[in-house]
């Protein structure tokens, strides 16, 4: 198995600063998105905090596979998958941890999207509203599902394409690291054919383009480096109203 990977983030057109984070972490086969959350730059770093833990965590578990867990196992999933989940709540434990210590920054939060390849299978863990499809034969699928207030609407009622073009909230997210000191994470399995392209992102690019904008860039550039500079171009001349980031990992079965 061999992972191909680009990844880029951007300030956008309307931001001071940035508190997206990413991490592609080759030898494991791991890719991280993260969209901090909080005033001050706290965003900054609970996004920060979120990939680095997440990441350290798994060189620690390569290193060593007998290393004691901070959170016991859900027999209902596999190792690869607890091990994802495990990460990503050892980050939310981190975040909200950083939070209560220094007042500063209190409220602070992020979301994250990953990507785990193993064993012939991806593993896409995620809490928030960034997120992770993955594009076979043409045609783009979005694998996560927004923990926001906007879905949550959704999901309870039919909404009008004109009710959700106003709909009040639709920045309200109700799951993300740090807002609790325990946290929910989804885990997803996906099996992977020869050459499909995992596209991470946080919403500053979901929230400006269209799911189908995404796929024809796609569709039109197999360089991931070159689509990923114009997935975020086509986000920031949307009016690029938040910081956006995109990875993009394509899978080769050898």
């Amino acid at each position: 198995m061999r992972i191909e990977v680009a990844g880029s983030t951007h300030v956008g057109m309307k931001r001071n600063h940035n508190e997206d984070n990413y991490l592609v972490l080759t030898e494991e086969n791991l890719v991280v998105v993260a969209d901090g959350m909080g005033g001050h730059s706290s965003g900054e770093i609970a996004s920060r905090i979120a990939v680095d833990e997440l990441g350290e965590f798994f060189r620690m578990t390569s290193k060593d596979q007998d290393a004691t867990w901070p959170f016991k196992m859900d027999k209902q999933r596999n190792y690869d998958e607890n091990r994802l989940s495990t990460g990503i709540k050892l980050a939310n434990a981190r975040i909200f941890e950083r939070a209560t210590v220094d007042t500063k920054y209190k409220g602070m939060g992020t979301t994250i999207v990953s990507v785990h390849f193993a064993d012939s299978a991806a593993y896409v863990g995620h809490v928030g509203d960034s997120r992770v499809y993955f594009f076979r034969g043409g045609m783009l699928q979005q694998v996560t599902e927004d923990h926001s207030l906007l879905n949550d609407y959704l999901k309870a009622k039919k909404l009008s394409p004109e009710e959700i073009e106003n709909f009040p909230h639709k920045n309200v997210i109700v799951r993300a690291l740090g807002m609790k000191e325990q946290v929910q994470v989804d885990v997803t399995r996906v099996d992977p054919l020869e050459n499909d392209v995992f596209l991470l992102c946080s919403d500053g690019l979901s929230g400006m383009i269209s799911d189908a904008q995404m796929q024809d860039i796609l569709s039109r550039t197999p360089e991931l480096e070159k689509a990923c500079g114009q997935l975020i171009d086509l986000a920031n001349a949307a009016g690029g109203n938040d910081n956006v980031t995109c990875v993009l990992a394509r899978y080769h079965a050898a």
